[in-house]
């Protein structure tokens, strides 16, 4: 007896189109452990793509400049706290002004840097002439070569048709056969 609800009858040994239903939360369970776990929260993903590398030329600078004057505070607090108080005040003067001429040559360092990079272009310049000149040289060997390359082509086209010429009545035109064994002949001789 047929049963069309797609239920297995017992008294049949058929098998029916039964399904079983899937369970979606053992086959989220396994994604997820597939996967390597929970993912980061949005929250995590958005501060992990805002994190800078740490290279910032403007913040370092600033915090050279930040190191450099907390170091002429402590230096004067420490003169302040001495009993000579009138050589201090004369020694951080000094103290700063060394700093500025050593700033100064930096600076001046800097400037003769600037010379250098001009001499590094011309250098990279004539390098680049001198790279220029090499593929032109190249380039004008390559399309000699592909010239003669493509006149031998030619040639050897235009013998190898008049070769295989016939007449009328099949037999090979023996004409550039004589000239063919003429001109190797004549190589032959030089």
């Amino acid at each position: 007896m047929k049963n069309n609800s797609g239920t297995r009858n017992p008294n049949n040994n058929q098998r029916s189109n039964f399904v079983a239903p899937v369970n979606n939360h053992n086959k989220f369970k396994k994604n997820k452990s597939r996967l390597g776990g929970s993912g980061l929260s949005l929250q995590a993903f958005a501060n992990a793509k805002s994190k800078n590398d740490g290279y910032n030329p403007a913040l370092i600078k600033k915090q050279r400049e930040f190191y450099k004057n907390a170091k002429y505070v402590s230096k004067y607090k420490k003169l302040q706290k001495q009993p000579n108080q009138g050589e201090s005040s004369t020694q951080l003067v000094e103290d700063r002004s060394e700093n500025k001429e050593v700033s100064e040559k930096y600076q001046g360092k800097r400037r003769n840097g600037k010379k250098t990079a001009y001499c590094l272009d011309a250098i990279y310049s004539k390098k680049r002439e001198e790279e220029e000149r090499a593929r032109m040289e190249k380039e004008a060997i390559f399309t000699a070569k592909k010239e003669e390359k493509e006149k031998s082509e030619f040639r050897r086209k235009t013998q190898r048709e008049n070769m295989l010429k016939r007449t009328k009545s099949g037999q090979p035109v023996m004409k550039y056969r004589l000239e063919r064994l003429l001109q190797t002949i004549q190589g032959s001789t030089k």
